[in-house]
């Protein structure tokens, strides 16, 4: 099993838009071969140091079979659609494809 936190930078103000496109697409991700878990996640006020809060950040949580799932995942035609929908509104992504140490 491999883990994805892919940090999504949405351009100020449009944050909540980015989220009703990316959740309309979640049930599509979830029935794909290989999917584990799939969700979006936005900071939340703790108050913990050393916590670094960002309004204009959707942290995606994803679980995957392995490697292969994932990848597939990239080239789906709902995965193509959501792009290009949101193309206009994300500034930056980052990800991290991890697996347990």
């Amino acid at each position: 099993m491999i883990t994805v936190i892919a940090s999504i930078h949405v351009k100020p103000g449009h944050t909540s838009q980015f989220l009703d496109i990316f959740k309309s697409n979640v049930s599509a991700v979830l029935a794909e071969e290989g999917c584990i878990e799939y969700y979006p996640a936005v900071d939340v006020q703790t108050g913990l140091p050393p916590q670094e809060l960002d309004e204009n950040v959707v942290t995606v949580i994803e679980k995957w079979k392995n490697l292969d799932a994932l990848k597939s995942h990239l080239g789906t035609p709902h995965m193509l659609d959501y792009r290009g929908q949101v193309k206009e509104i994300v500034e930056k992504l980052t990800v991290k494809v991890l697996k347990e140490a």
